[in-house]
């Protein structure tokens, strides 16, 4: 991973957790060759009946230098289903929602 690549390191997202793309606003450039493109590479999924993680690299289109490694993980818990994003580019994130009509909780903001 490199911070010289990116504009701020892992900013806080709230609740916005990405299973596929890239927060580009952050993105500074490639600090190998300067270029501005960058692709997903080397995805893997993997399931289980507990949780599903997603992790891939953000790589410069380029000159292929890695400039973040992302990692997304979905599961149900209870009455709720839980997301979670954690990348140097993309930044870090969670939510939690309810899997009923209705929220118990009442509404979020």
């Amino acid at each position: 991973m490199c911070g010289d690549c990116v504009k701020e390191e892992f900013p806080e997202r709230e609740s916005i957790c990405l299973e596929n793309g890239s927060y580009l606003l952050n993105y500074a450039g490639c600090k190998n060759c300067g270029a501005r493109s960058i692709e997903i590479k080397n995805r893997v999924t993997s399931d289980d009946e507990e949780e599903e993680l997603v992790t891939y690299q953000h790589i410069c289109s380029q000159c292929d230098h890695v400039v973040a490694n992302h990692e997304y993980s979905f599961r149900v818990n209870g009455e709720y289903q839980e997301y979670e994003m954690s990348c140097m580019l993309c930044g870090n994130g969670e939510d939690q929602r309810s899997i009923m009509p209705y929220d118990p909780r009442g509404p979020q903001t």
